[in-house]
């Protein structure tokens, strides 16, 4: 709340729809001098979502917003923030779907406060948004979008349950995995990828089987954070190239489908990659990274593979055939994930049959 006072005397407050975590921080904010008015997200951001929000800032004159809640909430908060400043609504800019106006303007401020452990949205330049009726997630996306202040505390992540743990804990797994193999891998992300990986390896399944270890909580959240840094530099690859248009048509967690995509298609990556690429640095990525989930200097490529199925089939994970993906819509995902702006990352081309084997071993 002291930061907050620096930075702004109106603030909106984006929440998850609960808003339990708010009440003591609105509270603190009055005692500042700030004054707030909150606003809830029911799962993820949808274009009206953002535009609701918008108008409500706009009526109360709000210089600022603060976001806290999981990456829905920080996606929302930090559309908000930019449009508040740029004026217009999602559309004008929003990419693929709308204008693609670029913004001129630096967002007004926005203070991220996550409590969840897996988007690393508090440390990326786009805000992911779907739009129901495209059937798409696509991204606002500018530097000016980056929050003013990140508060990364463990300690808000405690009260998660198992099932949120394991679904945001392996989206960032994945974002480090992505990003740590992407073609547009990094020395300055490749250090953030190594740390967010061994981390997470070593405390996902504690974390969703004890809550309140504060080292599990910490090594989750800093894996959270380093995965975001990474991806905003390094990019990702095919699981978020598929779980894009999946989270565009299906009302699917997005960490969720992440999970379930992850181990088949890492196995498609290598299996692709030793057939039309065998002389690729990627695949002495995959064997580094195995070696990083295993803690084992030996592991193959494939070990990595199978540690990753293992995991998933560990942790508390809804049976897939639940999310209603059906494979009629195979093709259509397939085709849509191979336009889509994160599959630029991934190791090697993958064909739309590889895409469509993806989902079907996945769901």
């Amino acid at each position: 709340s002291t930061e907050a006072a620096s930075l702004g005397r109106h603030a909106l407050v984006v929440t998850g729809q609960s808003g339990r975590r708010a009440g003591s921080l609105i509270e603190s904010l009055s005692g500042k001098g700030v004054a707030s008015v909150r606003f809830a997200v029911s799962g993820e951001p949808t274009v009206s979502t953002v535009t609701d929000a918008l108008s409500l800032a706009r009526r109360d004159k709000c210089d600022m917003v603060i976001g806290i809640g999981g990456g829905s909430v920080v996606d929302c908060g930090k559309a908000v923030a930019a449009l508040l400043a740029n004026g217009g609504d999602p559309m004008d800019y929003l990419e693929v779907i709308g204008g693609g106006r670029r913004l001129s303007r630096p967002a007004v401020p926005f203070i991220a406060v996550p409590t969840t452990a897996g988007t690393g949205a508090e440390a990326t330049k786009n805000a992911v948004i779907a739009s129901p009726e495209h059937h798409l997630k696509v991204s606002l996306r500018s530097p000016f979008i980056l929050p003013r202040l990140a508060v990364v505390d463990p300690v808000l992540t405690y009260s998660l349950p198992p099932d949120t743990t394991a679904s945001t804990g392996l989206d960032a797994l994945t974002q480090c995995i992505e990003a740590y193999v992407s073609v547009k891998a990094q020395p300055a992300t490749d250090g953030f990828c190594r740390e967010g990986i061994a981390r997470a390896a070593r405390s996902l399944r504690i974390a969703c089987g004890s809550g309140n270890d504060a080292s599990a909580r910490e090594d989750m959240s800093l894996a959270s954070l380093f995965s975001g840094c990474a991806l905003a530099n390094s990019g990702l690859g095919a699981v978020h190239g598929l779980a894009s248009p999946i989270g565009g048509r299906f009302a699917a967690p997005h960490g969720t489908v992440c999970a379930l995509l992850l181990p088949h298609v890492m196995e498609t990556n290598v299996t692709a990659l030793h057939s039309r690429c065998p002389g690729s640095p990627s695949l002495s990525r995959y064997t580094l990274l195995a070696g990083l989930l295993t803690g084992d200097g030996a592991a193959t490529a494939a070990d990595g593979v199978a540690w990753i199925k293992s995991l998933c089939n560990d942790l508390p994970l809804p049976p897939p055939g639940s999310l209603g993906i059906e494979p009629s819509v195979f093709p259509e995902i397939a085709a849509a994930a191979r336009m889509a702006s994160s599959m630029k990352g991934n190791p090697v081309v993958l064909t739309e049959k590889e895409l469509i084997g993806v989902l079907d071993a996945a769901f």
